[in-house]
């Protein structure tokens, strides 16, 4: 089954998984299967001041609607994309007096394209917004709970005016969110910033190794003429070669997780049991599970103590940073890694997190050197463990390749963004924002690598001055949140 631009995919019922989507032609590594619009999204709620509503970049200054005073814009072209969605949402919002929960606007912008265009396949999707999965039979109390919540604001804020649904439907919308909701990050793709429903990449089942993965592209609404804008939308990419009849999958969970875990996590936010290869044969647990090879081997209850020790550090290092002492939060990595080191393997996913968390937070102080450190050994722990096409590997050899150039490590430093640019070339194309900064880095640091490989003392000297010169340039805060996962569960 194909449909409006949708040709290079086709949607297949799959035993035990239900439906999913194959290839009907060959990719490579970084094509693009196919891009698709938000059926509708939404800004979250902590952040519908700081984010524009129709291409959820993160601006400095931004317009509001006059009318409801809830809706902001980068520019008058942003405000006109996005009338046909705001219209209804703008008297809404002014009949009921404020703007509600961004789950009731997502499932209210839903209904009112429904209203619009009926329930009946929309232009280029491949399924109904009725045939989605929505797992409300599988919720628990807690979640039934929440869901009666839900319908029952919905129908406050809902106009009368308005096509009025049954509750059935309402309920099978809040379930398509709460399962299928896909997180929508800012122009850097390092902050979740909102929540949308895309439903031909709803059809595409997980993988803990997949053979694709999705990047959200705010699209551009700075080009003079509009026909020259493109639209914000999700691309689906190829990681590895993929033949006719292959079918496409995606990872709904980081896969720095011992399969257990992951397991667990599946089946308590998607209500699936993952039989994936990975996780059949657990394979790469025994590396995130390394312990320190060579003649004295530690014993099974130091590992276990030391396990134990990096559990609780972990949560004491959450603690610290959100209050902001990031200084405690050095000390508590530090006396954690001294305590690790003699026992857990390079691989090792507790030294692995630790080392993550201490690189970052030490950039953030300024301490570059001991931050490339702890980066560099990161980073060659992460490459024996995950995919080599993984966007998550690529951002942390890119935030490794930055930390080393502070330090003045121009050789390593410039390797490390070479290969992050090379792994986000595949993951999120040449003209995604932060590929473009990449290559710029690259180009940067090539050109001083050059001039330290010429003369070592004058390349020094030159750094020094120019550090005199320009105010110190401060990384961005370390943030107590992780990368932004595939899909947007309401916790």
């Amino acid at each position: 089954m194909t449909k409006g631009g949708m040709e290079s995919v086709e949607v297949f019922t799959t035993e035990g998984k239900g439906r999913g989507l194959k290839a009907q032609k060959e990719f490579l590594p970084g094509d693009v299967i196919f891009a698709e619009p938000a059926y509708a999204a939404v800004v979250f709620d902590s952040l519908t001041h700081v984010i524009c509503h129709t291409c959820f970049k993160r601006q400095e200054r931004l317009h509001r609607c006059g009318q409801c005073k809830f809706a902001y814009y980068c520019d008058r072209t942003c405000q006109r994309a996005a009338w046909l969605n705001h219209k209804n949402e703008c008297s809404a919002i002014k009949r009921h007096g404020k703007a509600p929960t961004e789950n009731i606007r997502l499932a209210a912008r839903i209904l009112w394209r429904v209203e619009r265009e009926g329930s009946a396949l929309s232009e280029g999707c491949l399924v109904s917004i009725d045939e989605l999965q929505n797992h409300v039979e599988s919720f628990g109390q807690e979640e039934k709970k929440e869901l009666r919540a839900d319908v029952e604001s919905f129908l406050e804020f809902w106009p009368p005016h308005c096509q009025q649904f049954g509750m059935q439907f309402i309920s099978h919308l809040f379930g398509v969110i709460s399962c299928n909701g896909f997180t929508l990050s800012d122009q850097r793709g390092l902050q979740a910033v909102g929540v949308g429903i895309f439903p031909n990449l709803c059809q595409a089942n997980h993988d803990c190794w997949p053979n694709c993965t999705v990047v959200f592209n705010n699209g551009n609404h700075e080009a003079v003429r509009s026909m020259f804008h493109t639209q914000m939308r999700i691309e689906l990419r190829a990681l590895n070669k993929i033949s006719p009849g292959d079918e496409l999958t995606v990872s709904y969970v980081d896969f720095l997780s011992l399969s257990e875990e992951r397991r667990k996590q599946l089946k308590k936010q998607y209500y699936f049991d993952c039989t994936c290869e990975h996780c059949k044969k657990q394979l790469k647990d025994d590396l995130m599970l390394a312990v320190k090879a060579g003649e004295s081997k530690p014993s099974a209850d130091t590992v276990k103590e030391v396990i134990q020790l990096s559990k609780d550090t972990l949560e004491k290092i959450n603690k610290a940073r959100m209050e902001g002492q990031y200084h405690e939060v050095v000390k508590l990595c530090r006396d954690c890694l001294k305590k690790q080191e003699p026992v857990l393997g390079d691989t090792n996913i507790y030294l692995l997190r630790i080392l993550s968390i201490a690189s970052e937070v030490l950039s953030y102080l300024q301490m570059f050197e001991e931050a490339a450190d702890y980066a560099k050994r990161m980073v060659d722990g992460y490459l024996k463990i995950y995919h080599p096409n993984n966007a998550q590997l690529g951002m942390a050899v890119m935030r490794a390749g930055v930390t080393h150039w502070h330090a003045g490590l121009i050789e390593a430093g410039h390797g490390l963004i070479c290969k992050a640019y090379a792994i986000l070339l595949i993951t999120h194309g040449p003209s995604h924002p932060i590929t473009k900064d990449l290559e710029v880095m690259r180009v940067q640091t090539e050109m001083e690598l050059r001039m330290f490989q010429q003369n070592e003392f004058m390349y020094y000297k030159m750094r020094e001055a120019a550090l005199k010169n320009q105010k110190i340039q401060v990384m961005p805060e370390p943030s107590n949140e992780n990368a932004p996962s595939l899909f947007h569960r309401k916790e």
